[in-house]
């Protein structure tokens, strides 16, 4: 029987290297990138991201290929995509960057594909300001695994961000505290063609690309529940 990863919380340094914009190729590719970690991590059997906890999210936030460097000291970066539910379904996609802050499974160098659930409307209301930070300004938590949410404390059932993570094939819940989210506005504007705000993609006021179907067709798979 496999077994989950040991989660210790390692504190870590904001990352100092650069994020550089991205053409809208790059960025869709990113989008459908997201997609597969998302299909994937909730296809894995028993281990899987809970299915009720997507069906109440509020948004949902995948970072393919979180980069993550150093032992101890050291920081994690990426890029990924977040979209919120709106009356139509879900929203179109907005690149946002993480940066810094701590992680808990998979201590060392490499890659680490990242999901997280907002979980209630102040979380919601967080994603659409320029920056904040995970756990100071937002409840975050390691997410429970399994079918269902059975197994969630009470501090999970009140948390407004949940997150899980895969790396080097082990999945496990992670918690993201100290890290900083922000609006990626330079891949936004070449996404969409135009300067768009959080707020405007997030609450359905810009209209999803054909490109991002892949992604909102998996999201369709969790209507809402509670």
């Amino acid at each position: 029987m496999k077994m989950l990863a040991l989660i210790v919380p390692v504190t870590l340094t904001v990352s100092a290297l650069p994020l550089l914009a991205e053409s809208r190729e790059d960025t869709e590719k990113r989008i459908r990138e997201s997609a597969t970690v998302l299909k994937e991590l909730t296809a894995v059997g028993e281990k899987s991201i809970p299915t009720d906890l997507l069906q109440k999210a509020q948004c949902v936030g995948i970072v393919p290929g979180l980069k993550r460097a150093g032992f101890i000291v050291g920081g994690e970066y990426g890029k990924g995509i977040v979209t919120c539910r709106v009356a139509s379904g879900w929203s179109a996609p907005e690149t946002v960057r993480i940066e810094g802050g701590s992680i808990g499974a998979q201590i060392g160098g490499g890659e680490t594909d990242l999901v997280f659930a907002v979980m209630n409307q102040r979380g919601m209301d967080k994603l659409m300001e320029d920056k904040f930070t995970v756990g100071a300004e937002a409840a975050a938590m390691a997410g429970p695994v399994g079918r269902d949410a059975a197994a969630q404390t009470d501090a999970q059932l009140h948390a407004e961000i949940l997150s899980w993570s895969r790396s080097r094939g082990v999945f496990a819940g992670v918690t993201l505290n100290g890290a900083t989210m922000r609006p990626d506005k330079d891949d936004n504007r070449a996404l969409y063609g135009r300067e768009v705000t959080a707020r405007q993609i997030l609450t359905g006021e810009v209209k999803p690309l054909p490109s991002t179907t892949p992604l909102l067709d998996e999201l369709r798979a969790f209507p809402p529940k509670g």
